[in-house]
């Protein structure tokens, strides 16, 4: 216990004489995907059913799997069902058709298939008017069953019987491969592999019981797979994250003053203060409160203002923490021009 209250003390020595405060703020990240504003017609097509070279493989594998009949057929439906949702609810896309007419094998094992010629998506894009198309390229379900034991005493009329409980894990794991083609481009605009899986666990007295007890995976399968098709509808989209920044609390009594400011959320009346310490005769101090007006203008959105504080504040002063903030804002700055180009 002593132990315990030494280290507990010296935490909050610590914190209380730490030179810097944390925030967090929210950023906005440019999609991890880009494709042109102009594609605006986009339609979805599912070829991740085996082609007859391995059709064998395909139906092997099953069979050592557990797999059921009709699971990866159901289960690349749901992905495809869950991207189209995806894709409808985006604004930026007047149509989103589902291309069930047109069928393409892939291999059916889930290992990506080679890429569309771009001849051929140029044809499906005229014939039905498209702008872009997006594919599920592959989708297969691996799965395995483990059993154990485990003492299980039953209550019985006659009192407590020792037993032996069975337990059956099946862990399913669905492997998805998607990529989008644009007719104009001269390579896919993207290509990418989703996993998941699933697991389930059933028990009984008898390894019957217990495998009875974990039959009716094609539903979850199911639904697992609409999900990964909506999460990779949402690579096109820009998604936003938490950041943290250090800001510097100590140094002068103004300092002390705006670090309460800003943990209230008056930052603007802190700024104020920070502003007065940039004309501080010691060099130390007005190096950072030039570091702090930086803080105060990316908070602001005003990443331009947001690096030339910062860049003063290291070149004027030596503050070395600024020089770390300046590639920081560069990168935002780089990033948000990609996102305005998304945007546009």
């Amino acid at each position: 216990m002593r132990n315990n209250f030494i280290v507990l003390l010296l935490i909050v020595v610590f914190s209380a004489c730490s030179t810097t405060n944390r925030l967090t703020l929210s950023v906005i990240e440019p999609a991890p995907v880009s494709i042109s504003p102009a594609i605006k017609r986009v339609g979805i097509i599912n070829r991740s059913e085996a082609n007859e070279k391995n059709n064998l493989l395909n139906k092997i594998e099953k069979i050592v799997t557990l797999e059921s009949k009709t699971l990866d057929t159901d289960g690349a439906k749901s992905c495809v069902l869950g991207l189209q949702d995806e894709l409808l609810s985006n604004s930026r896309f007047e149509e989103v058709i589902l291309l069930d007419h047109i069928i393409l094998k892939g291999s059916g094992i889930g290992i990506m298939p080679a890429a569309l010629p771009q001849d051929e998506v140029t044809k499906i894009c005229r014939a039905n008017e498209l702008d872009a198309i997006f594919a599920l390229e592959s989708y297969d379900t691996n799965s395995k069953i483990n059993y154990n034991t485990a003492p299980a005493p039953i209550n019985t009329p006659l009192g407590t019987i020792p037993a032996m409980e069975h337990i059956a894990t099946l862990r399913t794991e669905i492997t998805t491969g998607w990529r989008i083609y644009d007719p104009l481009a001269s390579d896919v605009i993207d290509a990418f592999q989703l996993v998941d899986v699933i697991n389930s666990t059933g028990r009984g007295l008898t390894p019957v019981n217990a495998a009875n007890a974990i039959i009716g995976r094609k539903e979850a399968v199911k639904d697992v797979s609409k999900r990964i098709g909506q999460t990779y509808g949402l690579r096109i989209r820009p998604f936003s994250i938490r950041v943290g920044r250090d800001y510097f609390v100590r140094g002068t009594d103004n300092f002390k003053i705006a670090k309460r400011k800003a943990r209230t959320g008056n930052w603007d009346e802190a700024a104020e203060l920070w502003k007065k310490e940039t004309q501080n005769s010691r060099k130390k101090i007005a190096g950072r409160a030039y570091y702090n007006m930086a803080i105060i203008n990316e908070i602001n959105g005003n990443l331009d203002l947001a690096v030339d504080w910062a860049q003063k504040s290291y070149e004027n002063f030596n503050n070395k923490k600024a020089l770390y903030y300046v590639n920081i804002l560069k990168n935002r700055q780089y990033r948000n021009a990609v996102l305005n180009e998304q945007q546009q």
